[in-house]
């Protein structure tokens, strides 16, 4: 079938910049027709705001063939689906791993594939967690279709020194390294023996990928590395370890391919706020912890990581963590995304976020790409080649963020692709689609795209979702950059006429307002509630532009690490007032009294584990209850959930507090 191509450019508010980046999106709507029904929407920690559920998409190293992963909408049975990675159409047999629970990661080969799941132990199985917690799992399937092996990386038998550990939600990662010979695995785990039984953190788990058998790596490797995991970004290297961030609840996002776990034997990439086992969501909360990382072609040294964050002021001591750990405020409350490239896996470009007690300003080296009142979400970013990615983000108009370390909710304002140059200098402005969405893993095919799976619906973030509709196809989107971008596919482009407009619109960089998605001659207005954005804007923004670059032949704004202003708080967004403690019960778990840990060594103080959320992290500058919910048809009684271990205040829908504690 033929794809649907919108160009990325209005003709009515075309500027040099993105006439020169020459981005473009190809749609392959409903491409794929799946055998089971799937559900596109999971619901995140704690809020319970729809997330895109994930898709997992990788392409063959030959080019030859694209592989899909998706969870069964019942909720177990992960099904994998060939695919055409030119047409993006069904092809071959569709794959069942049955009992799996979560499409958590996939690896095409020449020869097949390899996936990551969780699935409940065998019935009977001795030392299995309660309840049929699942346990983390890869999946090695041969061209044949038939399985190779099969893998347990949690459960009996896996770091039985340290505890046992399973994966209720494993929101990680799969990669794979040809020259390494390894898979690897990064996800989120929670112990179910030993002193850290109940609490949640991370682990990375190398497999030989000829054999399938676990492979400990020194200084690559790790059984509990970033507490209550609450992001993680994973890529491959030419060797372990291999390039890794993760996020916690502690106060920072760490670059930890050093260390592999929330110390400064990594490198500080950013001060976030941490309350409740909330950051802020920074690599897209549940279900988002994929295409966060990207390297700059198959064989450099260089990545660049794509986060949101609502920036950090006012550091305090880490009292838990200790001597050189910080906690701080957030400098607003809507998200912006942030940018930060590194030379090489260990290193970043630029400063590391500071830990300076008493400091008013903790992101001062921060990269910002937007810095309006629009809160940013479901961040990603993905590789062009050596020299060029693409960051994509979502946005919400006039946000309401009821809670300090979550997400928040309100008018979904589209879609946005910016394109960024190596070394992390932004070239030409972002644009915007209302109806493509990020779903799935951003893959760069042969042909030089970057494309990725989503489904074709009406996606909105203001409220609790109760009854998403199961969708039965997905679709794909592709996007090209420079000469290629209208290589193929039929053309549709705005009119000169102010009865015409686009799905697509552009967005500059540095303006402090977000412009909406849909725009004329006629219809824009320039407001500072609607965020809407000018013509004249767009010429103002103009004058940023630098002379394009050789590598690319792109206009180049000027966007390095340090040099982007930040976000500011906005009149227009919603903060709820708090409720009064007294309607909300918590269990008191932390010491009265903790000795400051050395980090670095996590398994040496895990009896001293980070506490569980208590009463007193709900003071009124921490975290706020809201007075109303997206969804009042749900009423329960207070009780505690299975995974949370927090009471539950009787006002708020229990679908709000199904997830572990760790994002």
């Amino acid at each position: 079938m033929k794809p649907s191509f919108f160009p990325a450019i209005s003709s009515l508010l075309a500027t040099p910049a993105v006439s020169a980046a020459g981005l473009s999106l190809e749609n392959y709507v409903d491409s794929v027709t799946i055998s089971h029904s799937f559900n596109p929407i999971i619901d995140s920690y704690w809020t319970g705001y729809p997330h895109h559920r994930r898709t997992p998409f990788a392409v063959s190293p030959d080019g030859s063939i694209g592989y899909l992963a998706y969870l069964d909408s019942s909720g177990e049975d992960v099904h994998v689906q060939p695919v055409d990675p030119t047409t993006f159409e069904a092809t071959g047999t569709e794959i069942t791993v049955s009992g799996g629970q979560e499409a958590s990661g996939l690896v095409a080969h020449d020869d097949g594939f390899a996936l990551l799941t969780n699935e409940a132990l065998p019935s009977g199985t001795e030392n299995a967690p309660s309840d049929s917690t699942p346990v983390p799992v890869i999946y090695r399937f041969g061209a044949d279709e038939v399985q190779t092996f099969k893998t347990f990386l949690g459960g009996p038998g896996v770091s039985e020194d340290f505890g046992l550990v399973a994966s209720p939600d494993l929101n990680g990662d799969l990669v794979f390294s040809e020259e390494e010979g390894h898979y690897a695995a990064y996800f989120v785990l929670t112990a179910y023996t030993g002193d850290a039984s109940g609490h949640y953190g991370d682990a990375i788990r190398y497999v030989d990928a000829s054999t399938g058998v676990i492979v400990s790596i020194d200084g690559a490797s790790s059984d509990w590395g970033c507490s209550h995991n609450t992001g993680i970004a994973f890529e491959a290297a030419d060797s372990a370890p291999f390039a890794s961030i993760c996020a916690e609840d502690q106060g920072a996002i760490w670059l930890n391919t050093e260390g592999q776990g929330m110390s400064t034997a990594g490198m500080k990439i950013s001060n976030e706020n941490t309350t409740n086992g909330g950051s802020g969501e920074p690599m897209g909360g549940m279900g988002g912890s994929y295409s966060a990382l990207a390297r700059f072609g198959d064989s450099g040294d260089e990545y660049i990581f794509a986060w949101v964050s609502r920036g950090a002021i006012d550091l305090t001591e880490n009292e838990w963590m200790g001597d050189g750990y910080t906690n701080v405020q957030n400098r607003t409350s809507p998200r912006n995304v942030a940018k930060v490239t590194f030379s090489d896996k260990y290193t970043l470009i630029g400063d590391q976020a500071i830990s300076e007690v008493g400091a008013e300003d903790g992101d001062s080296q921060v990269s910002w790409v937007t810095s309006g009142s629009n809160d940013c979400s479901n961040a990603h970013v993905a590789s062009f080649g050596t020299d060029t990615a693409l960051i994509t983000w979502e946005e919400i108009e006039d946000p309401v963020c009821d809670f300090v370390a979550m997400g928040c909710r309100g008018t979904f304002a589209g879609s946005y692709f910016q394109v960024v140059a190596s070394g992390g200098i932004t070239v030409g402005d972002a644009v915007a689609s209302t109806d493509t969405y990020v779903a799935g893993d951003m893959v760069t095919v042969s042909d030089g795209r970057i494309c990725w799976p989503y489904v074709d619906m009406t996606w909105t973030l203001d409220a609790y979702v109760a009854n998403p509709e199961m969708a039965t196809k997905l679709s794909f989107a592709c996007a090209l950059v420079g000469d290629s971008a209208a290589s193929s596919g039929t053309t549709s482009s705005a009119a000169a006429s102010s009865t015409v407009t686009s799905s697509f619109t552009t967005k500059s960089s540095r303006s402090e307002v977000t412009p909406s998605v849909v725009a004329t001659s006629e219809t824009i207005e320039e407001s500072s509630t609607s965020d809407a954005v000018t013509s004249e804007a767009v010429e103002t923004s103009e004058a940023t532009i630098e002379p394009s670059i050789d590598t690319s032949s792109m206009a180049v704004t000027t966007s390095e690490a340090g040099t982007t202003e930040k976000p500011v708080a906005s009149n227009t967004t919603t903060t709820v007032e708090p409720e009064a403690s007294s309607e909300v019960e918590y269990e008191t778990t932390s010491p009265s009294t903790t000795a400051a840990p050395t980090p670095s060594f996590i398994s040496s103080f895990i009896s001293e584990i980070a506490p569980e959320p208590t009463a007193s992290a709900y003071e009124s500058e921490h975290s706020i209850w809201p007075t109303e919910w997206a969804s009042a048809s749900f009423s329960i009684s207070a009780r505690k959930t299975k995974k949370c271990s927090h009471t539950v205040p009787t006002e708020v829908p229990a679908e709000y507090y199904g997830q572990g504690h760790h994002f």
